[in-house]
């Protein structure tokens, strides 16, 4: 008579998982710094680029109109016709009401300051005048 054999269990060591472990520590010690903070870099930089769009839009209204929107009108005269408007194209200049990167409306002035026609710009992170880093004002120049 033969005595059964012991089937060797499929799997992994403990050495083997902690191994697995470590190395994705290092990995996460050398990604998640690099990684964290981006998020806002990159919200400024949309908000910028949205700032642009709005411009060349407030640009197209004043070619058509021969004058940008007043204060009053503000930038939903880019969107909805005003009574100001002698010229507006059907569908509008935009689609919707310009908003930044964090969902706050954009401000508009005209006239701008320091004698520029307007000044547009997005509030930051915190939606309030002034700030500070990524809660700081974003121009459009």
């Amino acid at each position: 008579m033969s005595l059964p054999r012991r089937r060797r269990q499929a799997g992994f060591t403990l050495i083997e998982v902690m191994v697995v472990v470590a190395i994705i520590g290092i990995l996460a010690l050398i990604i998640v710094p690099n990684v964290v903070g981006k998020d806002d870099q990159a919200r400024v930089t949309s908000t910028k680029a949205s700032l642009s769009a709005v411009a060349n839009a407030l640009e197209l209204y004043k070619l058509d109109n021969y004058r940008y929107p007043s204060t009053e009108a503000g930038l939903d005269a880019l969107v909805n016709r005003s009574p100001e408007a002698r010229v507006f194209p059907d569908g509008g200049y935009l689609k919707k009401t310009p908003v930044d990167s964090w969902e706050h409306p954009l401000q508009y002035v005209t006239p701008g300051s320091s004698g520029k026609a307007y000044d547009l710009y997005s509030l930051g992170a915190d939606n309030a005048e002034g700030g500070e880093g990524y809660a700081a004002d974003i121009y459009f120049e």
